[in-house]
């Protein structure tokens, strides 16, 4: 394993660092191409006739001390690299007092906290509805439960949220629609970000049980006469749990870095709304620190899944199979047919 491994981690991490360039480049030069900046959205949004407010000053100063008076633009982005490289995005053209390091440093763990929560969540959800489904196959409660999965996973996050809303504050008058003070401001946030995942996490729950039931072991437990609840427990779902490995560590991150729009709606302070803020008013430091500090979230995570998948799936190692991605490995235990 050892040579296999460390040139499939070199690999990865080669291609790691290569996508993060070309995650900089194309989010710098979409910020070139995009109509206005900073100091004009700035100007019109308040009103003003010109750019002499003090917090436009204070932009021009900070940006001059870092970059310099009349720099190019591809200067400016290989200044901007050469400090993301040390943790070091410089001063926010939004909040001109804050670092940006400092502001994701500040809201990442808000937005980490809603993830986590949420996933947790669609897991408790996933695993009680997939196994139902699976032990029922074909029947009406297996195809209400997935037609229940379906639609959930069909829902748009926000529009989930909307409902929540509309249906726990506006109806109900239980639950704040906004802020983050306390466990009750929690509670629609992280139904909304859970209800996609659990509907994805509830399909492949069904689809490895149903895959794993009929694996020789489990039918030589049976036979051994073992009771139903037991083989199912401590044979059958143990194992059918490895592939969700391949599926929570992404989503994991991909919950981490997507919380924009569930952030701005219920007013959070998480990374996601400092996010939407960034890309509105052009904060070009800001809008960049956390398009790269999000790309290296995702793209950790996913090489961290390939790796700890390979640790509890030793036929992967004894294949050679470091490199073989986590789609074909998926669907080499889930076929389209069993997924349905």
């Amino acid at each position: 394993m050892g040579t296999g491994f460390l040139a499939y981690l070199g690999r990865r991490l080669l291609r790691l660092v290569l996508s993060l360039v070309a995650v900089s480049l194309i989010t710098f030069t979409l910020l070139q191409l995009a109509p206005g900046n900073f100091a004009d959205i700035q100007r019109i949004s308040s009103g003003a006739s010109t750019i002499g407010s003090a917090g436009t000053e204070a932009v021009a100063s900070a940006f001059e001390s870092r970059y310099g008076a009349d720099v190019p633009v591809w200067k400016q982005y290989l200044i901007f690299m050469k400090g993301a490289v040390t943790w070091d995005f410089g001063p926010s053209y939004k909040y001109p007092t804050l670092d940006v390091q400092d502001i994701i440093a500040k809201a990442f763990p808000v937005s980490a906290t809603l993830a986590l929560l949420s996933v947790l969540l669609a897991l408790l959800i996933a695993l009680p509805v997939g196994v139902f489904a699976a032990l029922r196959q074909n029947s009406v409660a297996d195809h209400g439960m997935m037609f229940l999965v379906t639609l959930g996973h069909a829902l748009p996050g926000f529009l989930s949220a909307a409902f929540l809303v509309l249906l726990f504050t506006a109806t109900l008058h239980v639950l704040p629609s906004s802020g983050f003070q306390g466990p009750r401001n929690l509670v629609m946030p992280v139904l909304a970000l859970a209800i996609g995942p659990a509907a994805v996490l509830a399909r492949y729950v069904r689809s490895s049980m149903l895959e794993t039931l009929r694996e020789e072991y489990v039918t030589a437990a049976y036979a051994k006469g073992g009771p139903r609840r037991t083989v199912i427990i401590r044979h059958a779902l143990r194992n059918s749990l490895i592939p969700l490995v391949t599926v929570v560590g992404p989503l994991l991150a991909g919950l981490m870095t997507g919380t924009v729009f569930i952030e701005a709606l219920f007013r959070i302070p998480g990374l996601g709304l400092y996010f939407a803020s960034a890309a509105a008013s052009r904060d070009m430091p800001l809008l960049m620190g956390s398009t790269l500090f999000f790309a290296v979230i995702l793209m950790v995570t996913n090489l961290v899944v390939d790796l700890v998948y390979g640790v509890l799936d030793p036929r992967i190692r004894a294949e050679g199979g470091w490199g073989r991605s986590r789609s074909r490995r998926a669907s080499q235990r889930i076929s389209p047919q069993e997924a349905l």
